[in-house]
């Protein structure tokens, strides 16, 4: 079977949701001299597009309770008030306000709220096209990535080592792999 793909330049307008099934919202973070990666399990989204992308708009939606390391001490301590706190911080939540196209893609601007802290933010995000799916249904793909500095989330807690080194980074990345099914 043929699979057409859209370019970005012929963008299908459309409401889309989130297929979190075949999508993925992953993080790095350095822990002593190795990096720290992880994912959230459970998110939702939608993606409002034209067929000019630069009109389109993006949520996300994040539990934070369902962050994952793979390491269920970390886990546990990344959902206390030392992190996420997801009973009083609430879920990571994600607006875009502006899309502008860039020499690699595209960069999504919007409002990132973590622990209840909004603060805008820009991801450089690649459109990687649409087309039909084995079942029939119209999808598009689209990875984005941004690096935020957690303390301006107030996601302080540290431990220090020797010689004025910590044991946890305050840079962390975020990759959002995302393919979204027309509605």
């Amino acid at each position: 079977m043929t699979q057409q793909v859209v370019t970005p330049t012929t963008l299908q307008a459309g409401t889309w949701s989130i297929d979190a099934s075949h999508s993925t919202v992953a993080f790095t973070a350095r822990h002593l001299m190795s990096k720290v990666r992880g994912t959230f399990a459970e998110f939702t989204g939608e993606v409002v597009t034209t067929g000019v992308p630069t009109e389109s708009t993006v949520s996300v939606v994040i539990k934070a309770a369902s962050i994952t390391t793979n390491n269920e001490q970390r886990d546990g301590h990344l959902r206390s008030a030392d992190f996420f706190d997801p009973e009083t911080g609430g879920d990571l939540i994600f607006t875009s306000t502006g899309i502008v196209e860039s020499a690699d893609g595209f960069v999504i601007t919007g409002d990132l709220t973590i622990n209840g802290i909004t603060k805008s933010v820009d991801l450089a995000a690649e459109f990687l096209g649409s087309g039909t799916d084995a079942y029939g249904r119209t999808v598009l793909g689209a990875e984005a990535t941004t690096t935020i500095n957690r303390h301006d989330f107030k996601v302080d807690w540290n431990m220090p080592l020797d010689g004025g080194r910590f044991l946890v980074g305050p840079k962390i990345e975020i990759t959002l792999s995302i393919e979204a099914v027309r509605v």
